[in-house]
């Protein structure tokens, strides 16, 4: 059977996430409308008949920002693409962004088959658009294949899949059948809490803000989690606390219900909010709080 790795790349805020969760049938990558969500290099694996595609869904490439985070993850996009067998680049519309040009240069340094995948096309009214800009992109980069899909409703997922496993070497089976993704369950909550606290406070705190795992344990009927959740300065730990401490509790039962769901069983959660100035600009605190993938 055909069986690789595959990474999904592309600017910020295209839709990564939305389209391996829906490939997957499972949620793995969490989500929200805040550019940059997903900050590590998350793994996907889809076992069929036919094959296994192993997704991994990376942080949006972008040019500005002068951070140690930004930094962090612009390179883990880089190295997540020496590592595999196949890219789906995916974009948003027909158009090109300014980060594009970035992205064009780095698939002529790969030198990997590249499928282009252009998002959102149900939105696009005139849909010989869609033809006008796949000529177009066919000039700009000698792509395997271009598909316009909806990583959203989930049109055209399965020919995409047929294409990628169509480019993935012979092999056997990286990864057991049933395996779904190679993070722990301690890693996806602590996803699941920073997905809460950035929708319910993206504008708030756009990165001033992480999740750390304290205490992850399983018992028959019950796990008990503690975690943290540090920002950068007081005046944020108070927003997310809120009044009276109602936004911490909200984010609190809206990961708990998702955590059971992942765990299958009931979730005690506890969720502290501590201070760490400037973490977001300090390498070494980046690797303390689990900025390690590279």
């Amino acid at each position: 059977m055909n069986c690789g790795f595959v990474a999904l790349i592309g600017r910020p805020n295209v839709g990564k996430s939305t389209l391996m969760n829906h490939l997957l049938k499972q949620k793995i990558s969490i989500t929200s409308r805040k550019p940059q969500t997903t900050r590590h290099r998350i793994t996907g694996i889809n076992t069929t008949e036919a094959g296994q595609i192993i997704y991994v869904d990376t942080p949006g490439m972008h040019g500005d920002g002068k951070r140690a985070l930004n930094h962090y993850l612009n390179k883990t996009a880089d190295t997540t693409m020496m590592g595999v067998d196949v890219i789906v680049w995916l974009i948003d519309g027909l158009f090109w962004h300014e980060y594009d040009d970035i992205i064009f240069k780095k698939l002529e340094q790969a030198g990997l088959p590249v499928i282009l995948a252009v998002n959102k096309f149900d939105k696009i009214k005139d849909k010989d658009d869609i033809l006008a800009f796949i000529a177009t992109a066919q000039h700009r980069y000698p792509f395997e294949h271009l598909i316009p899909i909806s990583a959203l409703k989930g049109n055209n997922l399965d020919q995409l899949e047929s294409l990628i496993l169509k480019l993935l070497p012979e092999g056997n089976l990286i990864y057991d059948a049933d395996q779904i993704t190679d993070r722990s369950e301690r890693f996806l909550c602590a996803e699941i809490i920073r997905e809460k606290l950035t929708r319910r406070l993206g504008d708030e705190l756009p990165y001033a803000s992480t999740v750390e795992i304290g205490l992850y344990q399983e018992k028959p009927g019950l796990t008990k989690i503690y975690a943290v959740i540090w920002v950068e300065r007081l005046t944020q730990k108070n927003i997310v606390v809120g009044k009276q401490g109602e936004m911490l509790k909200s984010i609190g039962t809206d990961a708990r219900l998702d955590i059971e769901r992942l765990v299958g069983q009931k979730v005690y959660l506890q969720l502290w909010v501590k201070v760490k100035k400037g973490w977001s600009n300090n390498e070494r605190a980046l690797q303390s709080l689990g900025f390690n993938d590279m």
